[in-house]
């Protein structure tokens, strides 16, 4: 009691010194003779005063936002030490739980210079910004002739008369990491022979050109070659002869992929470059992804790249860009306000990046120059006429009918500049194949280049020699901007390659994997964080003898999967069904070994004396928190058994900030305490485990406890088996059987309420919100938010869209349905349960082939802010359907949503009308949103799918896919290997207070900072590890707190990665630190947040975050380490601009 008085009147005090320093600055403001003189020696008008004033006032703002920081800084140190035992919640009599008030007081200070970026303004506006595009083109799909999506191509040969054509004809071979075979069956089959092919056939002529994309294969096959083999590989590529472009482990979908795993495979293809043959890649070669995001350019940027060039955009986008010429632009930011984010980006003109659509306008005369297919061969030209092998009597003939499609082609663009890609999917595989295509084009170069009245300069060339020669024509250095073309801000989905056919089903395809995939993100940049952080401080402790360093293969694998997985087959869901699994396979695998490496870290950091540290791998000191038996298989948690010892859990949390959180544990016995490490007892609500709508699992329970998690930390909790039951609290079910004769099989422990009919409408409250639900069908109906009239209808329904009779069907890429939605109409009502608990209340409602679970937690701050939603779906038995779950509100948002691209930024869409339905779908990886003046609807979450708004007020998306044909893109398969899938969301309702239409109609957007915060709770969850019960003595555990400081709230750490050794498998002395800032809107009201947070323009002391640890030096890099930025200085401030991704190379010690 003494220590809180004391705590209240410090902070007392130190409210009394901010008060009177402010009277005092105001003071000065009015009584400071120099404060007057800054007008200069302008007229004292009004309008100078008025200025002065605004700008004393901003200042002061200022400085008071600083003065509040150091007070919260000292108030939060004055309570971190005053935490008393923790209050319990108790019962009221009208039957609601009433948390305790929060013994620590909250934050919010947001600077207002903070607030500015969201409103924009800055800059002029891009040339083309693609949400305009969209709303000018009539996309009437006219037939071209034979350009059938484009137009006649009309020149006069008298045009390059003054400047000759240069043409660049660039070899390649687009190898998929995984699609009709498994990525190590292409390997063996195809791929190997190719690159041991170029290898040969490069050296054969030094005029050859090849380039190469995917890092995956390369190096493999690098593991497999001799040393003089891989010499003259470096030599190759020393010469520009062999280019590698991206240089990413795969070539990524740019739809369901989330940015932490696009960088990261990014880095781990750049890294293995610079180690293997010392070499940058340049420039960025995107054929395959089905529609572009605009994140991609912005990373490559980040990397040091200075052009790139993508291929699947819709085609009458490339029509229209083909009639003004505006393929090629500088591909800018929406938040941009200069240049700084510019790269020069090439748009492909025709259908495909294969040889008949790349040579020009007619595919029926560029078939005839894929020698390839020369007849006798195994393939050949859909068009019936076959190519002719190059001769000196047939030369002149044939250069003269290829230069005519290279000069029609020329004419969709600006410069006199062409490019020309040679190749197609796994292409080179043999000798012959190198001989066919190199002599007879070579044939056709020198006959070209020998005739000056054709005014043409024809070569091979790699995409890089392409860019340089553009450059070179304007005269300017590679990466700086090119006057004279257009820019461009926007992105490139939804794709149709052509009619109505568009690409949206994809979002959606195999959820179950897409889900796997951000559960093994979030475990990858778990394990990366700690295990850099054990090993910092093992190593400063001497210790790092003793520390498994060999988990760096364990980290180094997992990177690798998870990269191949973003490969544009994968993620994607348009693989084969064995490669699916064995995708699925490999990221088990690493999901696993993950686990390993975060147990690993965790066991040395939290233990009080790290001298005890004994690693051993057949006996781990902590369990896992769940398993999974196969690798289509949900997860099975870990049930912790209880005996009269107390059982130890270590929970980690993976955010960078301290959370407030609900963690779940099953225990086998219903009399238990949950306490802190000191030994206090925390609040914690006992559940019913259930098997089933009406059976309970028979001697397990879940008990959820309240617990502070420290920001990137470990906090020790303990289990004691208790005698009297009263310590826990028991949450309180009602079963709705809803006339169905079913068999409930309950629990003494926890009171069920079984009734046989259906419920009346029934609401669940929290002290943020006010939820209600329909008796009959268990869904929500409303949200209120606290201290507000207004209920705002949110009700949510399920519907199913089929597939089309006609013969073009939906498949794994696309969906084609058969019109609207029609309702979901399951044979039975469902079992709905309500639960009702001190922690948290959820309503489950049962349906035949989804299970919803709406979970409201009651508790202070972000997790109570959102309402928990998961759907748990299963439609192995649809055929030719496809199951949504739609929100309807009352909320006027007319034909504008929004959806984020790959979780880094927020793309306004429109609803258009002359498009069909399926064109109007998106990509939603984190989350869409849908607002008006007062309020924003956001759903969060935590796997890729397909989102729409197709009607003012609603939100749909698309949750699973069942689909019996193949869609006639390549695949040869429906997909009919449905798993049961969980999708887990967050519905978060926000009050916009300062909304403005013109603010609303710029192609911008930012989440609000409550909603990123959400987003990052959603996708990080708590990981709960139980001490293995075998340890008799247990050593003393302390909780692991690695920050010193709290992070500026807009600051994220994107990862902290330890780099490589020179051999392989081990970590150097330096780890990679990615941040990330958030670019967030003020106008969404923030009360109540529950957690401390401030903002500090963009500024953040690395130097004194990491507690216990010194940062040795801090280099910036580009993003993926290739390039120092500026010198190595002893300063350790840093400042990010909003939006900003940034690497530093460090050591920390």
């Amino acid at each position: 009691m003494k220590l809180k008085k004391q705590v209240t009147v410090c902070g007392a005090a130190i409210f009394c010194v901010a008060v009177f320093s402010l009277y005092l600055m105001l003071d000065r403001v009015q009584h400071d003779p120099t404060r007057h003189q800054s007008g200069g020696n302008f007229p004292r008008s009004q309008i100078s005063v008025l200025q002065n004033r605004i700008e004393q006032l901003e200042q002061l703002l200022e400085e008071n936002h600083e003065i509040i920081s150091h007070i919260k800084d000292s108030v939060l140190e004055l309570t971190a030490h005053a935490e008393g035992p923790p209050a319990l919640p108790h019962h009221k009599p009208n039957g609601s739980w009433v948390l305790p008030p929060e013994s620590r007081p909250s934050f919010l200070s947001v600077s207002p210079q903070d607030c500015q970026f969201a409103l924009g303004g800055k800059g002029q506006s891009p040339d083309l910004q693609m949400l305009a595009v969209y709303s000018l083109l009539p996309f009437d799909n006219q037939d071209g002739g034979v350009w059938k999506q484009g137009f006649d191509i009309t020149y006069e040969p008298s045009e390059w008369d003054a400047e000759p054509l240069q043409v660049f004809v660039v070899p390649h071979s687009h190898n998929d990491p995984g699609w009709i075979k498994t990525f190590d069956k292409y390997y063996y089959d195809q791929t190997q022979h190719i690159l041991n092919s170029m290898v040969l056939k490069m050296q054969e002529d030094p005029r050859r050109r090849f380039i190469w994309s995917e890092i995956s294969f390369f190096s493999k096959w690098w593991d497999n070659i001799s040393a003089q083999k891989r010499a003259a590989v470096r030599r190759l590529v020393g010469n520009g002869q062999l280019e590698m472009v991206t240089g990413g482990w795969v070539m990524p979908d740019e739809a369901n992929s989330h940015y932490f795993a696009m960088i990261d495979q990014l880095i781990e293809g750049h890294q293995w470059l610079e180690k293997n043959i010392g070499v940058t890649p340049r420039s960025g070669w995107a054929v395959d992804p089905f529609g572009h995001s605009s994140t991609m350019p912005y990373l490559l940027k980040r990397s040091n790249l200075t052009g790139m060039l993508i291929q699947r955009v819709h085609y009458a986008i490339k029509k229209h860009f083909a009639a003004t010429q505006n393929l090629e632009f500088m591909w800018r930011q929406t938040w941009d306000p200069d240049t700084s984010t510019d790269i020069f980006c090439h748009m492909m003109p025709f259908y495909s990046y294969d040889v008949p659509h790349t040579c020009g306008p007619d595919p029926k005369i560029c078939c005839q120059f894929d020698f390839k297919r020369l007849p006798g061969g195994r393939i050949n030209c859909p068009w019936k006429v076959p190519p002719r092998a190059i001769t000196d009597a047939n030369v002149a003939e044939r250069a003269q009918l290829l230069l005519d499609q290279y000069r029609k082609k020329s004419k969709l663009y600006r410069s006199k500049v062409l490019l020309v890609p040679l190749g197609d999917d796994f292409r080179y595989d043999k000798p012959q194949e190198w001989d066919a295509q190199f002599l007879n084009y070579q044939r056709i170069f020198d006959f070209l280049n020998s005739q000056p009245n054709l005014h043409v300069q024809a070569q091979f060339g790699t995409l890089s020699d392409y860019f340089d020669a553009l450059y070179k024509k304007v005269g300017i250095v590679p990466g700086m901007k090119l006057p004279g073309f257009p820019v461009l801000s926007g992105d490139f989905f939804s794709y149709a390659d052509r009619e109505d056919h568009y690409w949206t089903g994809y979002y959606t395809s195999r959820p179950f994997y897409k889900s796997l995939d951000r559960v093994l993100e979030a475990h990858l940049r778990g394990a990366e964080i700690l295990y850099s952080l054990a090993l910092a401080h093992a190593r400063r402790a001497g210790a790092d003898g003793r520390y498994p360093l060999s988990d760096y293969a364990l980290l180094s694998n997992a990177r690798r999967n998870l990269g191949l997985f973003q490969h544009h087959d994968a993620i994607t869901g348009t693989a084969k069904e064995a490669v699916a699994v064995d995708y699925g396979v490999r990221l088990l695998h690493s999901l696993t070994n993950l686990k390993r490496v975060i147990i690993n870290a965790a066991h040395y950091l939290v233990l009080g004396d790290k001298d005890t540290y004994h690693h051993d791998p057949a006996a781990p000191f902590l369990g896992t928190d769940d398993t999974r038996p196969s690798q289509d298989s949900l997860p099975e948690r870990t049930v912790l058994r209880m005996d009269t010892s107390p059982r130890f859990l270590v929970v980690f949390n993976p955010l960078e900030q301290e959370r407030l959180s609900v963690v779940p544990v099953l225990v086998d016995s219903p009399h238990v305490r949950v306490l802190s490490e000191e030994g206090q007892p925390l609040p914690s609500q006992l559940s019913a485990r259930w098997s089933s709508a009406t059976d309970t699992v028979p001697d397990i329970y879940q008990v959820s406890v309240l617990a502070r998690l420290p920001a990137l930390g470990l906090r020790v909790l303990q289990l004691h088996k208790s005698v009297d039951g009263h310590a826990m609290l028991k949450s309180s079910v009602r079963l709705y059987l809803h006339g169905r004769d079913l068999p409930v099989r309950k629990q003494e422990a926890v009171p069920v309420h079984v009734f046989p009919a259906a419920a009346d409408d029934f609401c669940l409250e929290n002290q943020h919100l006010h939820a209600c639900f329909s008796g009959r069908s268990g869904l929500l109906q409303s949200i209120r938010r606290a201290g507000e009239e207004r209920e705002q209808r949110v009700s949510c329904e399920f519907l199913v869209y089929g597939t089309r009779t006609s013969k073009d069907k939906s498949g794994a890429y696309l969906f084609l349905p058969d019109g609207e939605a029609k309702p979901y109409t399951p044979k039975d009502p469902p079992v709905v349960r309500v639960t009702e608990g001190p922690l948290f209340s959820e309503v489950t409602s049962y349906y035949q082939h989804v299970q919803t679970v709406v979970r409201l937690y009651n508790v202070p701050g972000v997790e109570g802010l959102s309402l928990d939603l998961s759907c748990l779906v299963d439609i192995r038995d649809h055929i030719n359907k496809e199951l949504a779950l739609r929100l309807s509100t009352d909320i006027e948002s007319d034909d504008t949503f929004f959806t984020d691209l790959n979780g880094f930024q927020i793309q306004p869409r429109r609803y258009q009308r002359k498009l069909p339905l399926q064109a109007n779908f998106y990509p939603m990886p984190a989350m869409a949103y849908i607002q008006d003046a007062q309020s924003r609807l956001t759903l969060h979450t935590a796997q890729a799918l397909g989102v729409s708004s197709l009607g003012s007020g609603q939100l749909e998306v698309i949750l699973d896919r069942r689909l019996m044909q193949d869609d006639n893109r390549g695949l040869g398969q429906g997909l009919k290997d449905n798993k049961r899938t969980c999708n887990r969301f967050r519905l978060l309702l926000e009050r916009r207070t300062t909304a403005s239409k013109v603010q609303d109609g710029r192609p911008i957007s930012f989440p609000s900072l409550l909603s990123h915060i959400t987003s990052m709770h959603l996708n990080a969850e708590a990981l709960v590890m139980p001490v293995a019960q075998e340890k008799p003595a247990l050593p003393a555990l302390r909780s692991f707190m690695p920050l010193s400081t709290t992070l500026p709230c807009d600051f994220h750490i994107l990862n902290l990665r330890m780099l490589q050794a020179e051999d392989d498998s081990l970590p150097s002395a330096e780890a990679a630190l990615i941040l990330h800032r958030k670019g967030f809107d003020c106008s969404l009201e923030a009360k109540n947040l529950g957690f401390n947070c401030t903002t500090s323009q963009g500024k953040l002391a690395l130097g004194s975050l990491f507690q216990g640890l010194e940062l040795g030096s801090l280099q910036p890099t580009s993003l993926t380490l290739m390039y120092p930025l500026g010198t190595a200085s002893n300063s350790t401030s840093i400042h990010l601009d909003p939006m900003e991704i940034a690497t530093f190379r460090i050591r920390l010690g």
